[in-house]
């Protein structure tokens, strides 16, 4: 074990990108958990709130980034300075990315709805992580051999091209495919060529005049969404908790 995490991880260069992501997702699940307990009532914690102004902690977060991103940048990928950079900003992702819906909205939406985008945001965060990780890095050209980079070109044109896919499977609709998309190419081609989502913008340009293509991409979205948004929802509540339901008309206060 400690032959490969020397062979994978620590020649490589990878140390600090896995503690930040190690130090990302603990930071995430434990604010998680001091929020919801705040919700509840229980525990010592409450929010911090001097002179009435209520702190969110996506503040700190952004200071935390600021500084472990520039510490990062400037100290390479060896090193204890590298190491403690890394922690420094996997900490910040993680409280700013917890509030990702309230930076969206401009409002305090954390226990509603819109605040599940925040929990999607930091899972899809830690999966394109990991993959980065594992090795999926298209602009890496430290690792090529002699003849790839004679072909320098062609991997240049192979770049551009996915990013064009990547583009149009965002314009369709499909925000985390294209995300993935961009560390993985396969998946930014499926989504290109894909049915686009109904009320994207690509919907809206190309399928006015195709009633067909426009009733099967919402046929598609409906089938997907229903079979898919029950689990999605599940797990979001169970990292996240569950949001706050909605006042009904008419329903006596609590």
């Amino acid at each position: 074990m400690g032959h490969w995490f020397q062979r994978n991880i620590i020649e490589p260069g990878k140390l600090p990108t896995l503690l930040a992501l190690a130090t990302f997702v603990l930071t995430f699940l434990l604010t998680r958990t001091v929020t919801r307990l705040i919700r509840a009532g229980k525990g010592p914690f409450r929010d911090v709130s001097p002179g009435g102004l209520h702190i969110h902690h996506a503040v700190p977060g952004v200071v935390l980034t600021v500084v472990g991103g520039f510490g990062a940048v400037s100290t390479g990928t060896h090193g204890i300075a590298a190491s403690v950079c890394a922690v420094v900003f996997g900490l910040g992702a993680g409280l700013v990315l917890d509030e990702f819906a309230l930076i969206v909205h401009l409002h305090d939406v954390y226990w509603t709805e819109q605040g599940r985008r925040s929990v999607e945001v930091v899972i899809l965060a830690a999966a394109l992580a990991l993959l980065v990780l594992s090795g999926f890095s298209p602009l890496d050209v430290n690792s090529l051999t002699p003849d790839q980079e004679q072909g320098r070109g062609t991997a240049i044109v192979t770049l551009v091209v996915n990013f064009g896919f990547v583009l149009i499977t965002l314009v369709k609709g499909k925000p985390r495919m294209a995300l993935v998309g961009v560390l993985v190419p396969f998946v930014a081609l499926i989504g290109a060529f894909r049915l686009a989502r109904p009320g994207s913008p690509w919907a809206r340009r190309f399928y006015r005049a195709r009633p067909k293509a426009r009733a099967k991409g919402a046929l598609r979205a409906y089938h997907r969404d229903a079979r898919w948004a029950g689990p999605r929802r599940r797990v979001q509540d169970w990292i996240g908790g569950a949001p706050d339901e909605p006042e009904r008309p008419g329903r006596l206060p609590r």
